[in-house]
């Protein structure tokens, strides 16, 4: 955001202040206050003229510089009302070589999710992808997908929804009850991570969120939900807020990773299926590593060793034997 906006509605936002009073503080222009109080009009900040000056309603507006105002950590918004996939132009953007900036869109229009499955993707949800340049080896890259995970399960708490977390990825509300194989869940929100680097460091990460957020079910994937549903709207600008403040806590503590998406696992203790590229091993989930990996004790009467670490795959959660 233009830092002289920045500062007007910093100044705003203690009560009304004068036109003059705010050109002398800013040292520039009457005139150059009215554009820069024009713009934030325009971004969809209600400043109100009134006799004793301009004042600053509540913030709703949904844009990057409404995200941007206000939020505790150090990302940049480029914001768009619809888009086809926010991943895909957090690609080109990390390939420019910027970083800290998170692409947000109202609608996303080719949304898609692991394994390039179709992600639906409507108006009213919060599609965000996060362009971030740790100085890691790709080895501890999943931490940054769990950490997204625990971000998003923890902003939709506060939201009051009973949000955790299926491993790796998936932000998940209980449903109550079981399905054919197990525990029945409904998804909230997913996470795609992608990256560039070499074999000793990373290059680029770019965290992918897409959370149902104002969403009907109806317009949503069979066993799919949303915080509309779970809890009534949310305060989207918010809600982004609180998430992105929660990833940036977490990314600069990555060992806090672990234990805190262990706190809000549904995985752990869990009878599991996960399909792997080298075959599917079904037991019960009983930790995760220091990098992410799952590790599953198999079945009574399976081949392999005691413990089976799973780095990645689609996990299924099953009925007890």
């Amino acid at each position: 955001m233009n830092e002289t906006r920045r500062a007007i509605l910093e100044a705003l936002s203690d009560g009304p202040v004068s036109g003059p009073e705010l050109a002398d503080s800013l040292e520039v222009s009457r005139a150059a206050v009215w554009k820069h109080v024009e713009e934030l009009r325009k971004a969809g900040f209600d400043v109100e003229s009134e006799p004793t000056g301009y004042r600053l309603e509540e913030v709703s507006a949904y844009s990057g510089p409404a995200v941007e105002f206000g939020l505790e950590a150090p990302f940049e918004i480029e914001y768009h009302d619809a888009i086809g996939s926010t991943n895909d132009r957090a690609r080109e953007l990390a390939g420019e070589g910027v970083a800290d900036v998170v692409v947000l869109a109202d609608e996303q229009t080719g949304g898609r999710g692991r394994l390039d499955r179709e992600w639906a993707a409507p108006s009213g949800g919060v599609w965000a992808s996060v362009v971030t340049r740790p100085a890691v080896a790709p080895l501890r890259a999943p931490l940054f997908t769990l950490a997204a995970a625990v971000a998003t399960a923890r902003a939709a708490r506060e939201a009051g929804v009973d949000a955790g977390i299926k491993w790796p990825n998936d932000v998940v509300v209980p449903g109550g009850g079981e399905d054919s194989n197990g525990p029945e869940y409904h998804k909230l929100a997913g996470i795609l991570t992608e990256m560039e680097g070499e074999t000793d460091r990373v290059e680029w990460l770019v965290v992918g969120i897409g959370v149902n957020a104002n969403v009907d079910r109806g317009s949503l994937p069979d066993g799919a939900t949303s915080i509309r549903d779970e809890a009534g709207d949310v305060d989207r600008r918010r809600f982004v807020q609180r998430l992105l403040e929660e990833f940036e806590s977490l990314r600069t503590d990555l060992e806090s990773v672990v234990p805190a998406w262990s706190d809000l696992a549904l995985t752990l203790g869990q009878r599991v299926r996960v399909d792997r590229p080298s075959g599917e091993v079904v037991g019960e989930a009983v930790d995760v590593t220091d990098s992410g990996a799952l590790l599953v004790e198999p079945d009574e009467g399976s081949e392999g060793s005691d413990h089976v670490t799973v780095a990645a795959g689609d996990c299924e959660h099953l009925r007890p034997v």
